[in-house]
């Protein structure tokens, strides 16, 4: 085995260093101690996140505890108010039970009562209507012998009408001397008939279509004297009689008209005109 012989170095063989080892020491620690600080820095913003984060949730479990209480509060009252709205709702159905019930019994009652004064009403209609008809039965009967008096009065006045000859000489219609006479002369309607009250006046006085005017009476004497004014022809009657019939023509009729006094006062005259049925130009 051979050998090598070793080399001996001296200080003479290493080179010099050039001196950057101290700046690279220097560097690293500085920056080590930035880093440091950084950790440092980062680490107690943690801690505050930390406690803020626990903060956080410290006050958000409370407002959810507040949250539960409230709702719990909440679904209490709710509870009671719709125990309150039941009661309410049974009161109210007990309450219309009653008022309903009370209701029909004042219905039925008034029903009873209406029925009871109708009965009354109909049975008090009933005993007037039976009265009624009583009275008018016998108010018929009253009437049925006024009229048979009344239809043999007419009887009578008919049978002592009597026909004369008026004062132009011609036979008259039947002549009434009365109230009664005439009302029997009007039942017969062989004529028409108007009744009247003529006073001594200035104007004439108009009696159906002719015209009156009365100039002169005599009560003693029962005689008159008037004027007489038909189809704008005047013609004067003068000292007349009651009960005589006037006679004049007019341009309407052929047969005369017939003017008949019954009461002669002073200045007055009552009594009636008759005039022909027929109304035709002669």
């Amino acid at each position: 085995m051979s050998t090598t012989p070793i080399e001996s170095t001296t200080l003479t063989d290493f080179k010099p260093l050039h001196d950057h080892s101290g700046l690279r020491v220097g560097l690293v620690a500085g920056g080590s101690f930035v880093v440091v600080l950084t950790i440092g820095s980062l680490f107690v913003q943690m801690n505050h996140v930390r406690t803020d984060m626990a903060k956080m949730q410290k006050s958000i479990m409370a407002e959810i505890a507040n949250l539960r209480d409230d709702s719990t509060v909440n679904m209490a009252v709710q509870a009671r108010r719709l125990e309150v709205l039941k009661e309410e709702l049974e009161n109210t159905r007990a309450l219309g039970t009653v008022r309903a019930d009370r209701l029909a019994k004042q219905a039925e009652a008034g029903r009873a009562r209406t029925q009871q004064q109708l009965s009354r009403e109909i049975r008090d209609m009933k005993e007037a209507s039976e009265a009624a008809n009583a009275s008018l039965t016998s108010k018929i009967g009253d009437v049925s012998t006024d009229v048979g008096g009344v239809k043999t009065e007419l009887q009578k006045a008919t049978a002592q009408l009597k026909s004369v000859q008026g004062d132009l000489g011609v036979q008259s219609g039947l002549i009434a001397t009365n109230a009664t006479e005439l009302e029997a002369l009007k039942r017969l309607g062989e004529r028409n008939y108007f009744e009247f009250r003529v006073g001594k006046t200035k104007d004439p006085q108009r009696v159906a279509d002719i015209t009156l005017l009365l100039k002169k009476t005599d009560p003693k004497r029962n005689r008159y004297t008037v004027e007489v004014m038909a189809d704008d022809k005047l013609t004067e009657k003068k000292d007349k009689n009651i009960n005589e019939p006037v006679q004049f023509y007019t341009s309407k009729a052929k047969q005369p008209y017939e003017l008949v006094v019954n009461t002669v006062r002073k200045d007055l005259i009552i009594g009636y005109l008759a005039t022909p049925k027929v109304q035709s130009t002669r």
